[in-house]
């Protein structure tokens, strides 16, 4: 029995003999310096010419890949935690670290792969679900990846961002719009989620937040695409001084585009400005490259109307027309027929056009209506 104890402790002290033996060996004032100058590629070939190539330790095998992914040798680094995986399955850290240098090796397979574990070991992590929204193609899949890491942390930027940016895309502005006052609450000098908010409040028309908003990031950065929101708020406020303002410093900055035209024209019309507007509205029109081409004809038409130009502006809106039908030159083209000019056949024509051109039936129920009676009754004056 004796023998046995003293066996057993005499195999102790060796053990313990050799582990001390085998920390000695590690100089630790060396490695820190490999660390502290960034000096990776050595502190991985360090510690490889220390511990044996099938060592099992899972400190010296996490430190050799940790080193070999940091100095960039990624397969090395990959086979390193692919030992620590085998060893510990489950560490999520691994797993991670595995995910990341596949997706840097482009094997996006395998890196949502190991994402996907994480996820089953792990249903609450927030970074697996927002990686995985980045590696998704599919735009359901990423919406949904985008919720569930949303719903974790509402207050990460990128997150928010994303995917409000894709309800913005799907026209759910009252979602997007949440999203993003949500998390600029918890970041109040967030300007990027603010700017981001901008275009979706002007759709909301919520106008006098923009303005709001739109002013005090003026005053950080003169961003133009803060000014090209800000000037939609100006506009739909009827202050067409000021947007025109605005859209004129974008003009000589060389970024105005077909859109900031158009409200430039809007402007100079409300503002009876006739000739400023109808230089515009030909600068829309040059600049036009969409499907919107045939409403910027009916702007310069509408123009050409105000200053009793009644044969440019029927030229105008049928020109318009040749892009593509359009309700309101159809509708417009009708009530200059039939009350301007009196030509009631025309009248009924353009009308009828209005009204088998499929009109909204809830936002365009005056025009409908006026169109209908209008047709009946030069119909029945015949």
């Amino acid at each position: 029995m004796m023998k046995i104890v003293w066996l057993s402790c005499l195999f102790i002290l060796l053990s313990l003999k050799n582990i001390i033996a085998q920390t000695t060996k590690i100089d630790t004032e060396k490695l820190l310096t490999y660390y502290e100058t960034q000096r990776y590629g050595d502190a991985a070939l360090y510690l490889q010419s220390i511990y044996p190539e099938d060592t099992q330790d899972l400190k010296a095998l996490t430190q050799i890949a940790y080193c070999n992914m940091m100095a960039g040798k990624l397969a090395d680094a990959e086979k390193s935690y692919q030992k620590v995986h085998i060893i510990q399955p489950n560490n999520l850290s691994t797993l991670f670290s595995l995910s990341s240098i596949n997706s840097k090796r482009g094997n996006i397979s395998n890196a949502k792969a190991y994402l996907q574990q994480i996820i089953q070991l792990d249903s609450l992590n927030f970074s697996a679900y927002k990686q995985m929204a980045a590696y998704s193609d599919n735009p359901e899949t990423k919406l949904n990846y985008l919720k569930k890491a949303n719903i974790l942390n509402a207050a990460d930027p990128d997150v928010a961002y994303e995917l409000a940016m894709t309800y913005n895309k799907l026209k759910q502005y009252q979602l997007a719009y949440d999203i993003l006052k949500t998390a600029i609450a918890l970041d109040t000098e967030n300007f990027t989620l603010q700017q981001a908010k901008l275009p979706i409040a002007n759709q909301l028309g919520k106008y006098l937040e923009v303005i709001e908003t739109g002013e005090k990031l003026l005053k950080v950065h003169q961003d133009e695409n803060v000014m090209n929101d800000l000037g939609q708020a100006y506009f739909y406020m009827k202050d067409y001084k000021k947007c025109i303002l605005l859209y004129k410093m974008l003009e000589e900055l060389g970024i105005q585009n077909e859109s900031i035209l158009y409200y430039m024209t809007l402007s100079y019309r409300e503002l009876k400005d006739y000739d400023q507007a109808t230089i515009y509205a030909q600068k829309t029109i040059d600049e036009a490259i969409s499907k919107h081409i045939s409403l910027y004809y009916a702007a310069l038409a509408g123009i050409y109307e105000d200053q009793e130009k009644y044969n440019e502006a029927t030229t105008t809106y049928k020109k318009g027309i040749t892009f593509g039908s359009n309700n309101i030159i159809y509708y417009r083209l009708g009530i200059l027929y039939d009350v301007t000019l009196k030509q009631p056949k025309n009248a009924i024509t353009y009308y009828q056009f209005y009204l088998k051109n499929n009109p909204h039936q809830e936002k365009e129920k005056k025009q409908i209506a006026y169109a209908t009676e209008r047709v009946s009754a030069l119909i029945n004056a015949k």
